[in-house]
Order: structure tokens, then sequence, then C-alpha cells
């Protein structure tokens, strides 16, 4: 399951605050919810080429990072308010993901990964087996 405290938020939100967008890119909205099997995260990212997305996967830590291409120097702009630069967000996976097996897809600004339920995690059923001979039982476990 994915955890819901990230130290590095307030961090980050504290550096946002300090030193301002410009100098420290804002970091990428996420939402994230349990879809059956399944935990699915979208993080906020318009005007980032896909080819600029990275997803890398360290012990249970899933590290997204996308890069906003900085403003056009040859042009006069009136106003710059979008952060530009590198984007860095970090998902603290629990013990329960497969981490083998997450998709990611982008689509129209919003990056949707997916991460399904180990199946060792998964809840089965358990066979017990009469010991007098009278048929089998099952449990659920």
């Amino acid at each position: 399951m994915l955890m819901r405290t990230d130290p590095f938020r307030d961090v980050d939100r504290l550096a946002q605050q300090v030193l301002g967008t410009m100098a420290r890119p804002a970091v990428m909205p996420l939402d994230a919810w349990r879809e059956g099997d399944r935990f699915v995260a979208e993080f906020d990212l318009p005007g980032v080429d896909a080819g600029s997305i990275e997803l890398d996967v360290e012990r249970n830590v899933l590290t997204v990072r996308a890069e906003r291409p900085e403003v056009d120097r040859d042009k006069e702009f009136i106003s710059t308010e979008r952060p530009r630069g590198v984007f860095t967000r970090r998902l603290f996976l629990g013990d329960t993901l497969d981490t083998d097996r997450i998709e990611a897809q982008y689509r129209g600004g919003v990056l949707r990964v997916t991460i399904p339920v180990a199946e060792k995690a998964k809840p089965r059923k358990i066979s017990v087996i009469d010991a007098e001979g009278n048929g089998q039982t099952a449990i659920e476990n």
C-alpha cells in the first residue's frame, strides 16, 4: 500500500516558501487511491514533454522525475509564473505492492502510474483437511 506520509513534502513546501518557485520548482501535485487489486497515482505535469519523464524504483521508493524546458531567452516575457526546470517526487511504497509490474501512461499533462498489489499480499482461501476423514472444509484466511 502507499504510505500517506512523505517526510520530504514538508521540506519541499518550506523550501518553496523561502526560496520561491523560480529557484526551486514546485512539487508535482498528486492524487493516489486504491482501485481493486492495484494502486493508482496521478501526477499533474502540464507542459512537460513525455520524453523527459523518468520513473525509477529502488528499495520500495518510486521516484518520478520530469523537466519543463526553460523559457526562450529570445522572447521578451511580460510574465513567467509557471515553474521551469526539473521536478522530482518520491512515493514510499509498502511491501505489499508488486514493483516489478508498475505501468505508467502520460496523457493530457497527467502522468498515471498503476502499481498492482503483490500476489503474496492478496487474500486467499486455505483448505483445511478433516483429519478424522469426514471430508474437507475450506476456511477463509
